[in-house]
């Protein structure tokens, strides 16, 4: 018997494991005697001698609203010929075009499928009938809400439920501070109308700013909180290339960004901490208020000369980004729920040109995002109605086209786009550039 167990062998098992409407086989074999080392692996050769390189091509989608310049109405009988795309100036070839008309959505050409790669055998992938025509995603940047805003954010909502997000429309919610919501792409309008209550604005106050602790790089708290925005609307930005042939609206709730305000009331607030006062000098006009007293130190002056750079951080930021939109072909309608801002409340102890530049600095940068990727900004205004209406009907018709791109370049990262159609008389919105996805660190070296 024990010669016999010698000669037993292992069977070979198979466990096929289905997920949706994937299928992987997974196979486990007896253990076989270890080969000697292989060669370390080597690029393949021409035969020239050269080294040949793969270079993987991504599905670039764009959203494209044609209207006709007599009566301002959209175009929907355009046909996949009519288009021309062309990037960098080069003739470009359209692989797929999809019809949104009303909400309604008409595939009128779809790009061919994936090639098989090798060691993986996947079916063919269904087309499904309960697609979404329309998709939004609620960003509420309540970090930089201030706790008086709640009130008007929770009845902005309320209106996109009535005037913005309608029946078969899918949506997901998304804060950055304490309310604490993170709900995922769904249908049931219910589920936005429980939300609303949880909603709550946690911004920090002018005093709050002034009082905070600071560092070279200005308020270290208000970094933070806008590292945290940026940072969370970025992923969700990669999360939104995952999702094809679909107007992605991007509803930015937030108050805005400056990364250095009340410049002068902060310094005056470190110079009371020091202990320092105005001097009245001997009547000759000698004397140094505090500020200048306080800024004779070389450490302050060198904070102060890096807080010069905080308005390139924000530019920086804010252009990361909407890079990362324009890539997603993501759209975003930034609204501040302050509306119109008449002044400070007497709570908030800063002087009127301070606080104007930094309302004027943080309503800048809502703009920048949504011109930057398609959309429109709506500030300084109260009627938040009209600007519901009108984002309803720019992501109620357009199309998606989509294209490989021809140029192999991986060091071109920024590219020009263009798309014409060949009717007469007609107006074409679209994108005019996207820059390529980072190289990952293992590139990068």
């Amino acid at each position: 018997m024990r010669n016999l167990a010698k000669f037993l062998i292992v069977g070979v098992f198979a466990v096929i494991a289905t997920t949706g409407n994937r299928a992987s086989v997974v196979r486990a074999q007896a253990p076989a005697p270890a080969p000697a080392a292989p060669p370390p692996a080597q690029a393949p050769q021409t035969p020239g001698g050269q080294p040949t390189f793969r270079l993987s091509v991504d599905l670039v989608t764009s959203d494209v609203i044609v209207r006709d310049q007599r009566n301002d109405q959209f175009v929907a009988d355009l046909k996949p010929e009519e288009f021309e795309i062309y990037e960098d100036g080069v003739k470009q070839e359209l692989i797929s075009l999809v019809l949104t008309h009303g909400g309604r959505v008409y595939n009128q050409l779809t790009p061919p499928p994936a090639p098989v790669q090798e060691g993986i055998i996947l079916p063919t992938n269904r087309p499904t009938n309960d697609a979404a025509g329309r998709v939004f995603l609620i960003f509420i940047d309540d970090l930089h809400l201030d706790f008086r805003s709640t009130p008007r954010t929770r009845e902005l909502i309320k209106k996109m439920l009535k005037l913005l997000i309608h029946e078969g429309d899918m949506f997901g919610v998304v804060t950055t501070g304490y309310s604490s919501i993170s709900e995922q792409l769904t249908y049931d309008r219910q589920v936005l109308d429980s939300l609303i209550s949880k909603v709550t604005g946690g911004g920090l106050k002018a005093k709050e700013i002034i009082e905070g602790m600071q560092s070279s790089q200005g308020p270290t708290e208000l970094r933070h909180r806008a590292h945290v925005a940026f940072s969370t609307a970025y992923d969700l930005m990669k999360n939104l290339e995952k999702l094809q042939n679909r107007r992605k609206a991007v509803i930015y709730i937030s108050s805005g960004y400056d990364f250095n305000p009340f410049e002068q009331s902060r310094l005056e607030e470190q110079a009371r901490r020091m202990g320092l006062t105005d001097s009245s000098g001997d009547g000759t006009g000698s004397g140094q208020s505090a500020v200048d007293q306080l800024m004779t130190d070389p450490f302050v002056r060198n904070q102060q000369s890096s807080q010069m750079l905080a308005e390139a951080d924000l530019v920086r930021e804010l252009a990361e980004l909407t890079r990362a939109a324009n890539r997603a072909n993501a759209t975003m309608y930034t609204i501040d729920p302050r509306g119109l801002v008449a002044g400070q409340d007497l709570d908030d102890e800063v002087p009127t040109q301070e606080w104007n530049a930094y309302v004027r600095d943080t309503q800048d940068s809502l703009r920048v995002l949504a011109e930057e990727t398609g959309g429109i900004a709506v500030v300084n205004q109260n009627d938040f109605d009209k600007a519901l209406k009108r984002i309803d009907n720019e992501t109620s018709d357009y199309y998606v086209l989509g294209y490989y791109s021809s140029n192999p370049d991986p060091l071109k990262r920024r590219r020009k786009v263009e798309i014409k159609t060949t009717r007469a008389n007609l107006s074409v919105w679209s994108r005019g550039e996207y820059t390529l996805r980072p190289l990952p660190p293992a590139d990068q070296r």
